[in-house]
C-alpha cells in the first residue's frame, strides 16, 4: 500500500473520530446549557435536571465508594448468566426452527405469543416462579435477551440462498455436514447481530427488574438515588449502565467479527 493511499485513511479515519468527538461536545454543551438556565418550555423542562459539572462530581464521588465494586458486581453477574443461557437456547432454536418446517410449527406459535410481553410483566410471576430474588432477575434478563437471539438466527438461516445447499448436497454432502458447513457459517452474521442486540436489551431489562427487587446492582442504585432526590446520582447510573450496555454490546459483536473471518462487511459511505 502506497504512502499517499495510509495518508488518506488516516485522515479518513482522523476526520470520523473528529466528528464524534463533536457531536458528543455539542451534545454536553446543549446539556449544560439547558440545565444551567433551568429552561423551561412548557411541555418540557430542565428546571431539576443536574448540569453535566453536578453529575461529574456525583461520578467521581461513586467512582470512590466502596459500594461501586458490589453494584457492578451484582450486575454484570445478572446481565451474562442470563445472557448465556439466552444465548444457547436462541441459537439452538433459531437454527432448528430456521431449517426445519417441524420444528417451526411445534416451537414458533407459544413463542410468538409470549415475545410481546414486555420484561417489567414477567416480574410479578417470576418472584412467585423462583425461590429467590436473584433467580428471578437473571430469569428477567434471560427473557429479554432470548427474542432478538432467537429472531435473527431464525432469520440468518432462512435468507441462506437454496443453491448454496444444493450444491452442497450434490457435491455429496449430508445433511449433519450441510448444516455445519453452509448453514451455520451463512447465518453466523445474522447470529451476531442478533447476540449484539440480546446484549443491550439484557441490560435494559435487568435494570427494571433491579428497581423493583433488587438490593444491590446500577439499577438498584438508579431507583434508589431518585427515592432519595439526589438527581445527579440518578444521571450517573444511567450513564454507567449505558456505558455497560455499550461495552458489552461492542464486545459481543467484535468477538463474533472475530470469530468469522470469511465475512467482510462492505464499506460504508
Amino acid at each position: 500500500m502506497s504512502a499517499l493511499r495510509i495518508n488518506r485513511i488516516n485522515g479518513s479515519e482522523a476526520l470520523r473520530w473528529g466528528l464524534r468527538l463533536a457531536s458528543l461536545a455539542a451534545c454536553l454543551l446543549a446539556w449544560q446549557w439547558a440545565a444551567g438556565d433551568r429552561l423551561n418550555l412548557g411541555l418540557l423542562t430542565f428546571q431539576n435536571v443536574p448540569p453535566p459539572s453536578e453529575v461529574a462530581q456525583a461520578a467521581w464521588a461513586l467512582l470512590h465508594s466502596p459500594k461501586l465494586a458490589e453494584h457492578l458486581q451484582a450486575s454484570l453477574w445478572r446481565v451474562f448468566a442470563g445472557f448465556s443461557v439466552a444465548a444457547a437456547a436462541g441459537i439452538v432454536l433459531g437454527l432448528g426452527i430456521g431449517r426445519w418446517k417441524r420444528w417451526e410449527d411445534v416451537l414458533m406459535p407459544p413463542l410468538e405469543m409470549l415475545r410481546p410481553i414486555p420484561a417489567v410483566a414477567w416480574i410479578p410471576l417470576a418472584i412467585l416462579m423462583f425461590p429467590s430474588s436473584e433467580m428471578s432477575m437473571i430469569f428477567i434478563t434471560f427473557t429479554g435477551a432470548l427474542f432478538p437471539i432467537l429472531l435473527n438466527t431464525v432469520h440468518g438461516v432462512e435468507q441462506i440462498d437454496p443453491r448454496l445447499i444444493a450444491s452442497a448436497r450434490s457435491l455429496g454432502g449430508g445433511s449433519w455436514a450441510i448444516f455445519l458447513e453452509v448453514v451455520l457459517p451463512g447465518a453466523a452474521p445474522s447470529i451476531v447481530t442478533g447476540l449484539s442486540i440480546g446484549m443491550g436489551t439484557a441490560w435494559f431489562c435487568l435494570v427494571t427488574a433491579e428497581m423493583i427487587s433488587g438490593q444491590f446492582g446500577i439499577g438498584y442504585y438508579t431507583w434508589a438515588s431518585y427515592t432519595i432526590q439526589n438527581y445527579a446520582d440518578i444521571v450517573v447510573g444511567m450513564l454507567v449502565i449505558g456505558a455497560l450496555g455499550m461495552g458489552s454490546s461492542v464486545l459481543v459483536k467484535r468477538a463474533g467479527q472475530a470469530l468469522m473471518p470469511w465475512h467482510q462487511q462492505e464499506n460504508k459511505a
